[in-house]
């Protein structure tokens, strides 16, 4: 056993930029009935699959999973620690927006059990914070930060969202130097996307905002990677940088296709069994209630991978990491070395991709163009 990811799908509000599955929540009796059926999804999963634990990596993710109380995080833990087993060294993180954390919380959750904690920061520039509809200023970022230390975390994550509507380089400087001054054990950075369906894309519609053109992403991208490795972090996959010794372990569970189990509306699991699948919890709260009120597993089966699309998926993964892409393990798992298997994909980036040490490996430039580049494999 792997890992186990735990999606609380509400937010205080939500952000004008995002698409992910998240409902406004209307009270803490909301909160705690669906607490109540995550503890009996996962009883109801331990019976269904009877995996070898302990978990290694435990993760609450969202919506936004501060607005649990440190005793409901207790109770999911201590659940999971009865149906599957906790590792001693487990990294168990949790996902929190800097507006709905207090100190008392902090030290909550650092007693029961919580030993990462990620901060959507999202930026330290307070009129880009109202543009994205957050609902904390960047003051209050820092004092979740200060919060947070002195609740005893020593494995701290922040957020940021780069190449915002009207960023210059000089300004997206000055948020790395104020995110750097925090001093983080990881950082995630992403490039905001104007998603379909989202306030923000209305206002691009409606020419109220103007979404930054490609070059200034690149540059952006480039100036980031530039001033964290200055700084002493590893830049070890696409959208993530650590300190030596603090890479996210449930996120390079992921990208190494290991199980992963999942609870919670609109959460996926993976199965490293056979080729893999994977399987998904409907996006429908009235629905996912229903079913465990019923004592039904809220899941269906997503997908079912055959030996081509692992092998796609193997490599689509990888190359995301600077480990790369191991030649050893794929012909191990597959029979077949990797540029044997994708030729044509090889041949037409081999500028971009690199031999290290039996290991495939995407450059940096390589990075930018990675969807596009990725596509080959696919």
């Amino acid at each position: 056993m792997s890992g186990f990811y735990l999606h609380i799908p509400f937010c205080q509000r939500k952000c004008d930029y995002c698409d992910f599955y998240s409902l406004p929540l209307e009270n803490d009796i909301e909160l705690q009935r669906y607490v109540e059926l995550l503890l009996r999804e996962i009883d109801l999963l331990a019976k269904r699959w009877a995996m070898r634990g302990p978990l290694e990596t435990v993760f609450f993710g969202g919506g936004t999973p501060s607005l649990l109380s440190a005793e409901q995080v207790d109770s999911i833990l201590c659940q999971l620690d009865a149906r599957f087993g906790i590792a001693s060294r487990c990294e168990i993180s949790l996902e929190a927006n800097p507006g709905t954390v207090t100190a008392e919380k902090l030290r909550g959750y650092c007693r029961v059990g919580v030993n990462r904690l990620s901060l959507g920061v999202q930026t330290l520039n307070d009129v880009q914070l109202r543009l994205l509809g957050r609902i904390h200023s960047a003051a209050e970022a820092k004092q979740a930060v200060a919060m947070a230390r002195q609740a005893g975390f020593t494995n701290l994550n922040l957020d940021l969202i780069f190449a915002l509507p009207e960023q210059t380089l000089p300004q997206l400087e000055q948020d790395v130097a104020e995110l750097l001054k925090l001093q983080p054990e990881h950082l995630s950075l992403y490039g905001l996307s104007f998603e379909p369906r989202t306030p923000l894309a209305k206002r691009q519609s409606l020419g109220q905002l103007t979404e930054p053109d490609e070059q200034f992403y690149v540059d952006s991208y480039l100036l980031i990677d530039r001033l964290l490795t200055a700084a002493g972090f590893e830049h070890y996959e696409i959208s993530n940088f650590a300190r030596p010794g603090f890479r996210c372990r449930h996120n390079q569970a992921y990208w190494r296709r290991q199980t992963c189990l999942a609870a919670g509306c609109g959460a996926h699991s993976f199965f490293s069994n056979g080729w893999g699948e994977r399987w998904m919890v409907d996006t429908s709260l009235p629905n996912y209630c229903e079913r465990l009120e019923h004592l039904e597993l809220p899941m269906e089966r997503l997908e079912d991978f055959d030996r081509q699309t692992a092998m796609a998926e193997t490599v689509y993964l990888a190359l995301r990491m600077v480990d790369g892409l191991s030649r050893t393990d794929f012909q191990r798992q597959f029979g077949v070395y990797p540029e044997a298997a994708f030729p044509t994909a090889f041949r037409r980036h081999g500028e971009r991709l690199t031999l290290q040490d039996d290991r495939w490996c995407f450059d940096l430039q390589g990075w930018l163009l990675y969807d596009h580049l990725i596509s080959d494999f696919l």
